[in-house]
Order: structure tokens, then sequence, then C-alpha cells
């Protein structure tokens, strides 16, 4: 995936108070970003998700029934920060303001990760 896929964010990004939508890999690497979400701000966004999922992993294998975070959700000072599996090792990430309504971003955000692994699962694989 790629910035040309940035469509994908849509369903999310449209939602009052959301300002950066961004797909990751496990690795922290930027997959795909919202057309209003600057390059450099999108990489260092999906470089703390990814610590960020790091540390999901490590308490969800502690006290969780398995090593896998569903959500891990940031709360600072004018906003949030939601992230959740996309799929294929992917994480989708999500900036707001502290004017959202959470069920609606998470909604959008469910529908959004649909969206990208039916993508995934569609898009043929490139002979090396």
């Amino acid at each position: 995936m790629t910035d040309e896929n940035s469509w994908m964010l849509e369903l999310v990004a449209g939602v009052r108070g959301v300002r950066h939508v961004v797909v990751l890999s496990a690795d922290g690497l930027v997959r795909v970003r919202t057309d209003h979400t600057p390059r450099e701000e999108a990489d260092k966004l999906a470089a703390a998700c990814a610590g960020l999922t790091s540390l999901g992993h490590g308490v969800s294998r502690q006290f969780g029934a398995d090593a896998h975070p569903r959500q891990v959700m940031v709360e600072f000072n004018g906003g949030f920060l939601f992230i959740r599996g996309a799929g294929d090792g992917s994480r989708l990430a999500v900036v707001t303001e502290m004017s959202i309504d959470p069920a609606l971003v998470a909604q959008q955000m469910q529908a959004t990760v649909l969206m990208i692994g039916e993508r995934a699962m569609s898009t043929p694989r490139r002979s090396i």
C-alpha cells in the first residue's frame, strides 16, 4: 500500500475532530497516510505507535489472555490517539481532538480496518 491508497482512510478521516490517520507497518514505517498529514509528521506518528503497540504487547502478555492488544489508546492534553490492528501486522492510528465521539471513531476505524483487509486480500502478489 502507498499514499495512492489514502482513499481507504476517508471513512475515519471524515469524522469531525479527526486530525490525522496513518496505516503503519509492525516495524513503524508509514504504509498509507491521509493527504493532509505531512510525511514527516506521519513518520513520527508511525514510529511512536510502533513503540506504544510493543508496550501493549508486553502488558497483554503479562496480564491478558494472549500477547495481542486489541487497541491502544492515549489521552493527551488536546486529544486522543487510537491504535488498532489493521491486518497483516499493520496498525491503523488515528489522532483526534478532545471533542470527538469515541464510539463513532471506533466504528469508522473498524470499517476502515475491514476495507484495508479486503484491499490486501484482493491485491495480486508480484513475482520477484
